[in-house]
């Protein structure tokens, strides 16, 4: 039997007023540990088997499996995962017009930071889940929450390791306007080091400028980027082809100084079919060819783990609920999501949930309140299709 849950608006209340950032700066990086908790007591109530899982290196972050339904049985489950992660961006509330840790209704909006990406998603992920009876279930409901999806994605990388996900399906709730998304580009981000040797500027041959070897590096990646972007070509996307953005560049330390070293971060957005490993091999072997015979040290190396590009079929049975449920065609989109770490799992996933990309990691983030019953409405029928 189901215990009392709080209603639709107090469990916003409580979610968006628990801080969860990730950040690869721990000055803004804190613990999602008591929304999972609070999750988990949520879910326990509603029925749930709750499975709370601890990241291996950030162990006071955790993920959150929760399961209603049938025992798995190998092979057979035909069941559904609606899942989201629980930590947001940092934020500056300076920039804010509203207290990003208290939810405030106004201009038929929800302002909060997680209101719309992604905290929101798993109290109505419950309202859905309110209209059933789970005893009459004939496949399993999962529901994961994730942490640090917004920096280092170890909750969704540690999921590989996870064999008990009994579903063949699932639907992020990631903001799309309750629009299906069926495909996104990856990320990798990267950065190059060249090591030359100081020197008193009065002499060239007295150091080894790194940053004059830098400038060949540079043309080299803008030459790598005109070839990808001819070999790879994908329409289903705005931007239809890989993107490489030179983001950052430092080196040196005065003008009357040789430059002794040199640094440059970039990253890539890959399409669907691309992958990091052989992309990451491709240019170190160009790196290799460009540099050979030259005195300057070189290094390659990853700022932070890469995402792959996702791709789920449009004749799959979760991508055509989701346009039947939605009214709305499947279609592409640039950011990233958990979703590739799914599909390699083999559960085909979509990308479906309220509110838009563009008030995410925004100053008065904000979900409209007309999104709401849609999105709870779609959940339900998700559910009952998939559980029943």
């Amino acid at each position: 039997m189901k215990k009392s849950t709080p209603n639709l608006m107090s469990m916003l209340h409580q979610l968006i007023a628990i801080p969860s950032m990730s950040s690869v700066n721990p000055s803004f990086d804190t613990s999602n540990r008591a929304v999972i908790d609070l999750l988990a007591c949520w879910y326990e109530a509603l029925g749930f088997t709750v499975k709370v899982m601890p990241l291996p290196r950030q162990p006071h972050k955790a993920n959150l499996i929760a399961t209603i339904g049938p025992a798995q049985e190998h092979g057979k489950n035909q069941g559904i995962m609606l899942a989201g992660h629980t930590d947001t961006v940092p934020c500056e509330e300076k920039f804010w017009r509203f207290h990003p840790f208290r939810l405030t209704e106004q201009e038929n909006r929800l302002y909060g930071l997680g209101t719309t990406d992604m905290k929101s998603f798993f109290a109505l992920i419950i309202e859905a889940f309110k209209r059933f009876d789970a005893s009459r279930f004939k496949q399993p409901l999962v529901v994961l929450a994730t942490a640090d999806e917004e920096s280092s994605m170890e909750g969704a990388a540690m999921l590989i390791q996870e064999t008990s996900l009994p579903v063949r399906s699932a639907v992020i709730g990631e903001p799309t306007g309750l629009k299906p998304v069926n495909a996104h580009k990856g990320m990798i981000m990267n950065g190059i080091r060249l090591i030359g040797r100081g020197g008193h500027s009065s002499n060239p041959a007295l150091g080894l400028n790194a940053m004059e070897f830098m400038h060949q590096v540079l043309g080299e990646l803008i030459c790598w980027r005109d070839d990808l972007q001819r070999r790879y070509q994908d329409n289903r996307f705005a931007v239809p082809v890989p993107t490489l953005n030179l983001g950052h560049i430092q080196g040196g330390d005065n003008p009357n100084r040789i430059c002794d070293q040199c640094e440059v971060h970039f990253d890539i957005r890959l399409l669907p079919g691309m992958d990091v490993q052989s992309l990451h091999d491709e240019l170190h072997t160009r790196l290799k060819t460009l540099l050979a015979g030259t005195e300057i040290d070189w290094e390659f190396f990853p700022l932070k783990q890469g995402t792959p590009p996702m791709l789920t079929a449009k004749d799959s049975r979760i991508v055509k609920s989701c346009e039947l449920y939605s009214h709305a065609a499947a279609h592409a989109v640039a950011f990233c999501t958990e979703g590739p770490y799914l599909t390699k799992l083999g559960i085909d996933t979509v990308i479906l949930g309220p509110g838009n990309i563009a008030q995410a990691h925004q100053p008065d983030e904000y979900l409209e309140l007309s999104s709401i019953q849609p999105c709870v409405d779609i959940l339900a029928k998700l559910i009952a299709e998939h559980c029943l």
